[in-house]
């Protein structure tokens, strides 16, 4: 039972939630909804004011006016029982009876303008104890006589009355199975014969009431009337402002989705109006603008392919001379076997030029095609070594390889191997002959290559620049892989036509890394990489060079430390948002 109500009480949370996050998320999406709302609140806040100072006023009103009236009516009641009581001695004559007989006489002959107080009821006391206790004398049976209801009277109103002032109170008046009534007791003496007599009239104030509650349901109606009447026009009002700005909205996503002929409608000569003429004036000028930097582009792109692919027959032409000279470089003296050595390089290095513009071409253009396969990334990290082997023998590096997790996925592996072939000549070329490590490694939703080495690495700030075309760190640097400043870049290209990452990290004299995260499925979102990328050892223990093949050569997969901080990492910054939880990342 305890397990079902917490159940119950669970899904309770859980339904309150996300009515809750409901009402946030139409908050902050709808404007007129905040205004009208604000609106509404404000008003209420005025309403209430309002309705309480006008009650405040209209009740002192009425008991003024009650007030008044009942004055006047006492006063003429006394006057009407002083001349009834002029030659009548109330303790000679017989007190009680006295008292009934006026009493009697002064409630039926008041006249109709007598009665502008309303409904009263008098009391006549004589005597000067508190009424209903024992007289002057001590003897308990001697009262003092009264006529009316005198137990409505309060003792704090007999005092002054009986010093011979006149005095008002309010009292509740109890009454035998009905709801308790407010009253206005008016006291004052009356002039007698023999000693004065006390009189007393009770107003009741239930009119008075009956009209304050019509007065108050009345504003209330009023109230909720105005407040539903200022939330339709603030509606009303809000729509007419915020229906442009959605519309604006529209057509600014439409134009942003590439629908450039998009314009908003104009109406009027308002302020919307000439935002909407604004508005359509800078979507016409950015329409120009892009059509001018597409046929900028088209043209840029065919001058780079034509030029690719013209000069193709005369570096052909040259090639074969080349190589009929190298091939009789023998027979030639040192310095036109240099001279025949050099020109055979710089025509490959010319021809990788070449081929890399017209893949750039490619490219940019659009018009690149995936070849995708499920292949093992690791066969093809063994490939890509392989097409290195000569730089690696070149320069003495020891090229690391941890391979030993499977790494299945859905690739490119031309491209693939391109991206790797060119982060490995990089990693040789500014390595410093020191180890370069290279980890494979995947997880249920993507597949990451990390390449790092131990050479002069990368000043801050670099790390974004790398991938720029013919970017280079150092312009006075030898290179030995023959690069043509373009490998990078077009690495970064194919990464991203996979759906995947490429990004780098770097310090001075610490070396630099670069990942290469891929989906395991094509089109998969990626969100995190299995491998960081900042790393966290130390470099390894030196190697022989080559190319070797063991578990546990590189520590850029070692968690990172609770504590510390790292150098920032700069990622690819189209894709930097979808890589802030990947934990190896420092997360500013």
């Amino acid at each position: 039972m305890a397990d079902r109500l917490a159940r119950l009480r669970r899904r309770a949370d859980l339904a309150l939630a996300e009515r809750v996050g409901a009402v946030r998320v139409l908050w902050r999406r709808s404007m007129q909804l905040r205004v009208v709302l604000s609106t509404v609140a404000m008003s209420t806040v005025v309403v209430l004011v309002l309705g309480l100072v006008l009650q405040t006023q209209i009740a002192d009103r009425l008991l003024q006016g009650k007030q008044q009236a009942a004055l006047v009516q006492a006063d003429i009641s006394r006057l009407n029982l002083e001349r009834d009581l002029a030659r009548v001695d109330p303790d000679r004559d017989g007190t009680q009876t006295t008292l009934d007989d006026a009493l009697d006489r002064l409630t039926s002959s008041g006249s109709g303008s007598d009665r502008d107080a309303g409904a009263f009821e008098a009391v006549l006391v004589a005597g000067t104890e508190a009424i209903g206790t024992p007289g002057a004398a001590g003897d308990p049976e001697a009262i003092d006589p009264s006529s009316g209801p005198a137990d409505v009277v309060p003792p704090q109103l007999r005092d002054p009355v009986l010093k011979g002032f006149l005095a008002t109170k309010y009292v509740t008046v109890a009454q035998a199975g009905r709801p308790d009534v407010p009253a206005l007791v008016v006291g004052q003496p009356v002039r007698t014969a023999g000693r004065n007599l006390q009189l007393y009239l009770i107003f009741p104030l239930s009119a008075e009431q009956r009209t304050l509650a019509l007065i108050q349901s009345t504003l209330a109606l009023a109230g909720l009337a105005l407040l539903g009447l200022l939330a339709a026009i603030s509606s009303i009002v809000t729509r007419q402002v915020v229906r442009p700005v959605r519309q604006a909205a529209d057509v600014a996503e439409r134009f942003a989705d590439g629908h450039l002929d998009e314009r908003m409608p104009v109406y009027g000569d308002d302020e919307v109006a000439r935002l909407a003429e604004s508005y359509n004036e800078m979507a016409a000028s950015i329409q120009q603008q892009i059509h001018q930097l597409e046929e900028f582009g088209g043209l840029q792109r065919r001058f780079t392919s034509d030029v690719s692919h013209e000069l193709r027959t005369p570096l052909t032409t040259v090639r074969m001379a080349a190589e009929v000279l190298h091939a009789q470089a023998e027979d030639m003296d040192l310095v036109a076997r240099r001279s025949a050595q050099l020109l055979v390089d710089e025509l490959d290095r010319f021809e990788s030029l070449l081929a890399d513009l017209l893949e750039i071409s490619r490219l940019d253009a659009g018009m690149a095609e995936l070849a995708l396969e499920q292949v093992d990334v690791r066969d093809v990290v063994r490939r890509s070594a392989e097409t290195v082997r000569h730089l690696v023998d070149e320069t003495a590096t020891p090229l690391l390889l941890d391979l030993t997790e499977p790494a299945v996925a859905e690739v490119d592996p031309r491209r693939v191997e391109r991206i790797l072939r060119n982060l490995l000549a990089n990693a040789i070329d500014h390595g410093e002959s020191r180890p370069v490590e290279v980890r494979v490694a995947a997880d249920e939703h993507a597949v990451a290559v990390v390449v790092r080495d131990h050479g002069v690495g990368l000043k801050p700030g670099e790390a974004g620049l790398v991938f720029n075309r013919f970017w280079r760190a150092d312009p006075s640097r030898q290179r030995r892989s023959g690069g043509t400043g373009l490998g990078l870049a077009i690495s970064l290209e194919d990464a991203r036509l996979q759906g995947g990452w490429l990004q780098a990290w770097g310090e001075t004299d610490h070396g630099a890394v670069f990942r290469l995260t891929l989906p395991r499925v094509h089109g998969a979102l990626l969100r995190t990489s299995p491998l960081p990328l900042i790393p966290v050892s130390a470099a390894p223990a030196e190697a022989e060079p080559g190319i070797h093949e063991a578990a546990g050569t590189t520590g850029t997969a070692l968690p990172p430390p609770e504590t510390g901080e790292f150098p920032v990492a700069v990622p690819d910054d189209r894709d930097d948002r979808d890589d802030r939880d990947d934990p190896g990342e420092d997360p500013r």
